[in-house]
């Protein structure tokens, strides 16, 4: 079995990117990092996490660096608009990093992330890599892919609230959400039999500690010799956190972003290449920590009805939920995100 992360920039390679800014800035951790276990132990569970010896909060300070300032996210969202509103594309998912060069404790991160609200792909992971160790924690809701034999659905997130109701009533988030569908849908279909994909449930309402979400499920069953890779270089990077079509609007995020993704917006998880099967989350509410550095990245998906400065104060929001949800409360670090 094999356990790590797939990049975001995982991707560039199967849809031949151009490098752009994102690439050539700094920050940038492997591709693909994975290691083979030859055997699996339960340490702790969530319902142990309680138990753990209190680590105390997350120490980021107050030196908080975002690779686009506030007029650089807006005129990127207004840039994402005009490809959009010109047919280019018809959504855009536009990202910020937040970086502290401070080492944050992976474990503490990652109790305090599954324990004050546990998500169904709550993942810590600490890798050695040629550059220095890598360790990821994140608390991601979402599933980018699980297959068993060739049986494979993806569950596509569009659409966050705090009450359900908001969801039902929001035109805009079911609209995004079947765009991302049909985008999965397309994914799929580079390596599923013909017909065999199908929605087994649409904009479904699924509620979390806390939050609600807008998701779907695609499901597919891959043709005879059709393996691991194959099915990742169809599908990587995630549909919900890229845009459609993808080819385009991975070019254009390369161009607009100012460092690599990286782990976030990638995939974390485990694949079985034995048995033929796997389960891999969309690496978002995710922190990394590499060398001396900690970042998180947050952002969200533009389309045509999209303002600029509800982009800014969404990511905002994201961002000051999950340093609150760490610990790291302390009132110069989250005024710097301002």
């Amino acid at each position: 079995m094999w356990a790590g992360f797939l990049g975001f920039e995982l991707g560039h390679a199967v849809e031949a990117v151009r490098p752009g800014r994102a690439t050539r800035g700094p920050g940038r951790v492997p591709d693909a990092l994975l290691v083979r276990f030859a055997r699996r132990a339960v340490v702790a569970d969530l319902a142990d996490l309680a138990d753990l010896p209190d680590r105390g909060p997350v120490r980021l300070g107050p030196a908080v660096r975002s690779s686009l300032d506030r007029h650089e996210h807006r005129a990127a969202v207004a840039t994402a608009l005009e490809h959009i509103r010109a047919g280019d594309c018809y959504q855009v998912n536009v990202t910020r990093t937040l970086a502290w060069d401070v080492p944050a404790d992976p474990l503490t991160v990652f109790g305090a992330l599954a324990g004050a609200r546990p998500a169904p792909h709550a993942s810590l992971l600490r890798l050695a890599a040629d550059a220095g160790p890598v360790a990821v924690a994140g608390a991601s809701p979402e599933t980018f892919l699980r297959w068993d034999g060739p049986v494979v659905e993806t569950r596509p997130i569009k659409g966050t609230a705090a009450h359900p109701a908001a969801l039902t009533r929001s035109e805009k988030d079911r609209a995004e959400n079947v765009m991302i569908v049909d985008l999965a849908r397309n994914d799929l279909g580079r390596v599923c039999s013909p017909g065999s994909i199908h929605v087994p449930a649409l904009c479904a309402v699924e509620r979390h500690p806390g939050l609600a979400h807008l998701v779907s499920t695609v499901r597919g069953r891959l043709r005879p010799g059709i393996g691991i890779a194959d099915l990742l270089r169809a599908t990587c990077p995630p549909a919900s956190v890229t845009g459609a079509p993808k080819p385009r609007v991975l070019q254009l995020i390369e161009d607009l972003e100012t460092v690599p993704r990286g782990v976030y917006c990638g995939a974390t998880g485990w694949i079985d290449t034995e048995r033929g099967a796997g389960d891999l989350a969309v690496a978002i509410r995710t922190f990394v920590v590499a060398g001396d550095r900690t970042t998180l990245g947050v952002g969200g998906g533009i389309v045509a009805d999209s303002d600029p400065d509800h982009e800014w104060a969404e990511t905002e929001l994201k961002a000051r939920r999950l340093l609150a949800r760490t610990g790291a409360t302390d009132a110069a670090a989250v005024r710097v995100l301002a």
